[in-house]
Formats: structure tokens, C-alpha cells, sequence
């Protein structure tokens, strides 16, 4: 604030002097810095069906896997003997299934023999299925293609479904979780292209929208939104802080203020326009900012001359001058 009391009444000596700027048009990329944690694009706990003995390990801790690949075997071979006993079954309840059907045809037996023949083939190798998917479940297999984490069993050990024996994640495709402003939520479409930087690498990674939340937080204001990133040397590892880049646009006649020219209350934002020698209060809107500046989109047209300094002293219609900032 300048020289002069603030009261600036008539008779009183000269008008106080406040600093201000002329509103003018500046060309700004609209984008905002938002914190963000890396997650795996997939990621599980991998645990056994049914409990048992491990009887072989046939992965190692930290190595890539393939879709379906054999990771941990239970023993199986009370199974194994049952599903045997039921093979040989099956080759009798076939042989004597063939003979009724061939008596059938002559009217050698009955239509009921017959079918209690086919029954008892149809029951055991029901019962065989059965056998194989308690033999399936024996095995613990990679669910998709991965990295493996490091390995919480021994050969030998009993495992039951709670164990939890190593952990897989994809790695070559991540994902970032980051939140922004429930202003920009209308932004956050699928597919948008947006930049993320890590504090430990130099590299620039681009990262594609994929959803959003269906709802913004009540606690915060903020949108939760998830983006897809490709990482094919896996450089980037899960539950690392990014720095998310969001563009949200290019403007070439965007007014932009200085952050301590908007006087900020409950409902509104204001700024003090001089008119006529005279201190006019202006209800604004804005929108982005940056370090120094805020755009303004509503409420001030170019050419205003917007004070600056002093803003707590300043009675609306106060008599006032401006001296104006250099650029």
C-alpha cells in the first residue's frame, strides 16, 4: 500500500495509492500436477485350492512366468491310485455296456439291463471328472502372465487355503491412481493422453485414461481416476509416487491475475476493480492456476485496472489511486 490513510475521505488529503495491473490476455497450456501412486495392471496372492504336502516347487522367486505355468505341486497320489481304480472300472462297465446293447438287438435282454449297463459307465466316469479336477486342484498355476514375488514355503511344507505361498504381478502394463479436482472431473474421459515422471528417473512415461470413479468424494472434492501405462523394461515398480501430468487444453486469450489480487470468501471470489478513481468489489469466476497466476473467466474484461495491494484496508466506493506493477 502506498502513501495516504485509507480512508481516503474528502478534505481528508490525497486519495491512498495501491499497486494493480491492467487485466490483459496471455496464451496458457492449461495443465495441472497431481500426485499419483503406481499399481500393478494385475496383481494376486497365490494360494491352494485344498490343503496338502508340497511335494515340488517349480519356480523362482523374482523370475517371470508364463500364463498356466506350473508353480507349486501338492501331493496327489491317493488321487492318482482312485482315479486308476475307477480306469479299470470304467473298461469293465464299457465291455458289459457292448454286450447288453448287442443282446438288446436280438431281444436277448432287457431295455432296463441295458440302460443300468449305460448308467454305471455315465456314473463312473462322472466320477472320474470328479477325480480330475481334485488332482487339478492339487496344482498351483500361474493365472496370467507375471512377475513373481518371493516364495513363503518350503518343499515339504503343509499348505492349506489360507497359505500364502508367493505373490504374482504384471509388470510390462501398470496402471497410475491419481485424484483431481472435482472442476476438472469432466475432463477425465476414457483415452485421454496424459505424462507422469517419476522423482528417481528422467524418463517422460505416457499414460492412457482407462475409468474414473462413478462418484466424487464428499471428504475431499477430488475424482478418483485410473490410467493404463506401458513399462516393457518394468522400471517402474508398484507403490511408487509419480507426478501426473493433466493437460486440459490450450488458451490463447486467458486472463490471468495475480493469486493475491482474488480476495477469496464462503460463497464467491472477488476482485477490486478501480473505476472512476473509486473502488469497485467484482464477483468473479476462476479457473486454473498456476504457481503465480489465476485465470480469470467471469467478472473482469480486458483493460480493468485490477488493485493488487492493500486489499484489506479498501472500503467499497473508496476513493483510491493505482500505480501499476511492471511487468
Amino acid at each position: 500500500m502506498g502513501a495516504g490513510g485509507p480512508g481516503g475521505k474528502p478534505g481528508g488529503g490525497p486519495p491512498p495509492v495501491f499497486s494493480g495491473i491492467i487485466a490483459e490476455t496471455f496464451p496458457i497450456n492449461r495443465n495441472i500436477e497431481v500426485p499419483g501412486t503406481i499399481l500393478a495392471n494385475e496383481t494376486t496372492d497365490m494360494q491352494p485350492e485344498i490343503s496338502g504336502r508340497v511335494v515340488s516347487i517349480n519356480f523362482k522367486e523374482g523370475t517371470n512366468v508364463k500364463a498356466g505355468a506350473l508353480l507349486v505341486k501338492l501331493f496327489d497320489g491317493d488321487l492318482q491310485a482312485q482315479l486308476k481304480k475307477l480306469a479299470v472300472q470304467l473298461t469293465i462297465a464299457e465291455a458289459t455296456e457292448k454286450r447288453q446293447k448287442e443282446l438288446l438287438a436280438i431281444n436277448g435282454t432287457s431295455q432296463q439291463d441295458y440302460d443300468n449297463a449305460s448308467l454305471n459307465v455315465n456314473n463312473i466316469k462322472a466320477d472320474m471328472d470328479l477325480l480330475k479336477v481334485r488332482i487339478a486342484q492339487t496344482e498351483v498355476r500361474a493365472p496370467f502372465n507375471g512377475k513373481l514375488g518371493l516364495r513363503n514355503i518350503s518343499l515339504g511344507a503343509y499348505v492349506n487355503p489360507s497359505t500364502i505361498i508367493t505373490n504374482i504381478s504384471q509388470l510390462n502394463v501398470i496402471k497410475v491412481e491419481f485424484a483431481v479436482p472435482e472442476k476438472y472431473a469432466h475432463e477425465m474421459l476414457p483415452n485421454k493422453i496424459l505424462t507422469l515422471h517419476t522423482a528417481d528417473q528422467d524418463k517422460v512415461y505416457y499414460a492412457t485414461v482407462i475409468a474414473s470413479q462413478n462418484l466424487i468424494s464428499a471428504e475431499t472434492r477430488n475424482l478418483l481416476v485410473k490410467a493404463i501405462v506401458k513399462n516393457p523394461d518394468q522400471r517402474i515398480t508398484p507403490g511408487i509416487f509419480v507426478e501426473v501430468s493433466v493437460g486440459l487444453g490450450y488458451n490463447a486469450n486467458a486472463i490471468m491475475l495475480p493469486t493475491q489480487a482474488i480476495i477469496p470468501s464462503t460463497r464467491t471470489k472477488r476482485v477490486i476493480v478501480l473505476r472512476d478513481g473509486k473502488a469497485v468489489f467484482q464477483d468473479v469466476k476462476t479457473d486454473f492456476r498456476d504457481a503465480s497466476r489465476i485465470e480469470v473467466t467471469e467478472g473482469v474484461n480486458l483493460g480493468d485496472t485490477i488493485i493488487t495491494s492493500g486489499l484489506l484496508t479498501i472500503k467499497e466506493g473508496m476513493a483510491c489511486k493505482v500505480t501499476l506493477e511492471k511487468k
